[in-house]
């Protein structure tokens, strides 16, 4: 396959959030997230994105379609929701670049796509010069969950490898309507954070 990877900024990601919305319900309906998507909320979500200046896709295509994407932008331009957990333990959201989600169809796992998700983010925040660290974050599910897949691998290593450390002071809830559910309901979930 002839992959090719590109960096979209600002306003240009508008015409591609709904292949990104269309990505997002595909990769989260599995675990950990078991997200039942939804088009509505997808849409609030993605115009935090397409509504900051300096917001980053990282989309990776496979001819004309996408096949993958990576999102970020400065946690000043997040919701409220976002930054209270930073604000509560005296971050400045100013100093903070967010990464959103790294979203990739599993026919193209296992390339390398997933390092290059981080690379990509973290030259971007550099170049824009002036935050103090990267951070994400990401929903915990107990270890005996009855959908963990049997051959599930957590994704920390992974996360611990590019220098990120989980901040378990910097935990917080975000509802989404998981798989069986009749409405949405709150999740755990905890960030990570790496020093640039």
């Amino acid at each position: 396959m002839d992959l090719r990877v590109e960096r979209v900024v600002g306003a240009a990601v508008a015409p591609h959030i709904p292949a990104l919305a269309e990505l997002r319900i595909a990769v989260f309906r599995d675990f950990p997230y078991l997200y039942d998507g939804d088009p509505a909320y997808e849409e609030r979500y993605l115009a935090t994105y397409s509504s900051s200046a300096e917001s980053l896709f990282v989309l990776v295509w496979d001819g004309e379609r996408v096949v993958g994407a990576s999102t970020g932008l400065p946690m000043a331009d997040e919701t409220e929701e976002f930054k209270r957990p930073f604000l509560a333990h005296n971050y400045d959201p100013a100093k903070l670049f967010y990464f959103g989600e790294s979203v990739l169809l599993p026919a193209y796992r296992g390339r390398g796509l997933g390092v290059s998700f981080f690379t990509e983010r973290e030259g971007y925040a550099r170049e824009l010069g002036r935050f103090s660290h990267t951070c994400f974050c990401a929903v915990e599910r107990p270890i005996d969950h009855p959908r963990r897949p049997a051959d599930y691998t957590p994704l920390d290593v992974f996360w611990e490898r590019r220098g990120y450390r989980k901040a378990p002071e910097l935990a917080t809830t975000y509802s989404w309507k998981e798989l069986d559910e009749a409405s949405p309901s709150p999740k755990p979930m905890t960030f990570w954070l790496k020093a640039l």
